[in-house]
């Protein structure tokens, strides 16, 4: 395991200078989302602000369980779908209420379209590569203290080398880079998450992609002391330059997963080609409404 730390300046910035996201909401103001089970899995129906201001919010917020943001897409529904092996895995099970609260966002454009199918009402995705924008924007502003799980050896001096220039008041407290030994062993990921909490980190963006990064928080995500854990995948790899967002116009037609397909097709093709088609057929079979959140 690799730590790199940064010394914590202080000051803030206007958040507003950060993007905010390709995809605006139908409306903003609700103060909590509809919850609606697609696939046979949880997804918080929020629009775009509102889902920036929950988690700037739980940041801010001390004496709560930590707030776990999950990413939904195809490849969550392979995982974590109806009768898959870790259906029920972690966030709500059945009358169970672990040391996380889930929040649980549309990411893949087949979400977005069955959610509105539906509800009646279009949703906007909310993919952690556009949140993440806002996010470190709001830290920076709020003095929150942000740290890093994840990233390959070569990803780790790019991403500091990015956070120091894109947010250079940003109380930033380290990256950890757990090999996948590491992440199997309870012990030392146990002694990560002791790390994560003797740093201080108020914001811990896990990048282990799924359906790792989701378990991990599960088990570890409390213990870090973190008040928000965003399961962010990719997110570590667009930061420090190492993979190109899609141009906005194959985003907007719902095809960034071909354009990443396109640049990674070694490590992404069984993602897409192989275990999508069967998500998909999953999500338009056993889709419900409305639930308690």
């Amino acid at each position: 395991m690799t730590l790199i730390r940064r010394d914590p300046e202080p000051g803030g910035v206007d958040p507003r200078r950060a993007p905010a996201g390709r995809h605006q909401p139908p409306a903003e103001g609700r103060t909590e989302p509809e919850r609606v089970r697609l696939g046979g899995v949880p997804v918080d129906l929020h629009a775009h602000a509102d889902a920036i201001e929950r988690i700037r919010r739980c940041s801010l917020t001390s004496g709560e369980r930590p707030l776990g943001v999950v990413s939904v897409n195809l490849d969550h529904l392979h995982y974590f779908g109806e009768r898959r092996i870790l259906s029920g895995a972690f966030g709500l099970r059945e009358g169970v209420h672990g040391d996380i609260r889930w929040l649980y966002l549309i990411d893949g454009a087949p979400i977005a379209a069955q959610a509105r199918r539906t509800t009646g009402h279009a949703w906007p995705r909310l993919a952690g590569s556009d949140l993440i924008g806002p996010i470190l924007a709001h830290a920076e502003a709020d003095g929150v203290t942000v740290g890093f799980v994840g990233g390959a050896p070569e990803v780790r001096d790019r991403l500091t080398e990015a956070l120091r220039a894109q947010y250079p008041r940003l109380d930033f407290r380290g990256v950890w880079s757990p090999t996948r030994a590491e992440l199997l062993d309870v012990d030392a990921s146990a002694a990560i998450a002791a790390e994560i909490a003797a740093a201080g980190v108020d914001l811990l963006v896990v990048c282990l992609g799924k359906p790792r990064q989701e378990l991990w928080i599960d088990r570890f995500g409390a213990a870090t002391g973190a008040k928000v854990l965003l399961a962010f995948g990719a997110v570590v790899d667009f930061l420090a330059g190492r993979v190109s967002r899609a141009p906005e116009w194959i985003s907007s037609h719902g095809l960034e997963w071909a354009w990443r397909l396109m640049l990674e097709p070694k490590r992404l093709s069984k993602r897409y080609l192989v275990y999508g088609p069967g998500a998909y057929r999953t999500l338009r079979r056993s889709s419900a409404g409305a639930e308690a959140p």
